[in-house]
């Protein structure tokens, strides 16, 4: 069965964006994450992805993503509405837009996966709103050595105890420490 991944990368003081809505501080250390060993196990684990319309609308130029994307795997989009025109695409990367609701586009983006996980790509709404349907099968927190002191937070918004999780384990990779949790059903 297709496991799901959840997580973003938070600054120590938790907050995935800082007060202007900027991610920079947290991926400083972008360039070599790209080219390492933890980027490469997430590549090889990863059969689909799933992305919210906001992070998608993120890319200056969404054929961009089939020219030098991280993930070359189909990418399920979870929005109200279909985009004006498809992106560009490739043999591994494709888009599919879902506004059918999460529930269908995890349906979606698991029979795309095949035996391989679906990686949510982003962002925080999305990846809230999965942890409170049940959609999640493991939660991975990546925290940056860094203090925002303000911003948006992740779990904000999530009733108290709706979400249940076991610790799998810490990972390091250069200033990254990723928090790995089964999230329990």
């Amino acid at each position: 069965m297709t496991r799901v991944i959840a997580g973003l990368t938070l600054s120590l003081d938790g907050f995935f964006e800082d007060a202007d809505g900027s991610i920079s501080a947290l991926y400083s250390d972008f360039d070599d994450l790209r080219d390492s060993a933890y980027m490469k196990a997430a590549q090889a684990e990863t059969g689909a992805a799933l992305m919210g319309r906001r992070f998608f609308d993120m890319a200056p130029d969404p054929d961009g993503y089939a020219d030098g994307y991280e993930f070359q795997v189909p990418i399920v989009v979870v929005t109200h509405r279909q985009p004006e025109r498809q992106p560009k695409r490739n043999d591994q990367l494709f888009f599919t837009f879902v506004t059918e609701g999460v529930e269908a586009a995890v349906g979606q983006a698991a029979e795309l996966a095949g035996d391989k996980a679906v990686t949510v790509l982003g962002g925080a709404d999305l990846t809230r709103e999965l942890l409170a349907a049940g959609l999640v099968d493991e939660l991975r927190v990546d925290v940056m050595p860094v203090l925002l002191g303000g911003g948006r937070r992740l779990f904000d918004g999530l009733p108290a105890g709706s979400v249940r999780l076991e610790k799998l384990g810490v990972d390091e990779e250069g200033t990254r420490t990723t928090l790995r949790f089964a999230v329990l059903r």
